[in-house]
């Protein structure tokens, strides 16, 4: 569970260094990097601790997936709440496939 929820907060950063610049367009690129950079290492704060504690209890790909459903979660909560976009129909069931993609890397062959 903690592996999770580090993930998860470090997911939240990651989020906004990656696509939060894209609400201030007009600011010079340089500073949406260097802020996005400012913000990427308090997500490595979180992200390395996540993933040394994790790979005692998963594999790298497990970690690796449930981070990209975790990434997944965060960024669609993201896009409507802050980018104000919409989610479409497509986009839910590209994620959904994405999704089941979980059940390959966890089941136990």
């Amino acid at each position: 569970m903690k592996t999770i929820l580090l993930l998860t907060i470090s997911n939240i950063f990651m989020t906004f260094a990656w696509y939060g610049h894209l609400r201030y367009k007009s600011s010079p690129l340089w500073i949406a990097i260097g802020v996005s950079w400012l913000i990427a290492f308090v997500e490595y704060c979180f992200q390395v601790p996540a993933n040394r504690i994790g790979h005692y209890q998963f594999s790298a790909a497990q970690l690796k997936t449930i981070q990209e459903v975790i990434t997944l979660v965060v960024f669609c909560v993201f896009s409507v709440l802050y980018l104000k976009e919409d989610l479409k129909w497509n986009y839910l069931v590209g994620f959904l496939f994405i999704l089941a993609a979980v059940f390959f890397v966890f089941k136990k062959w």
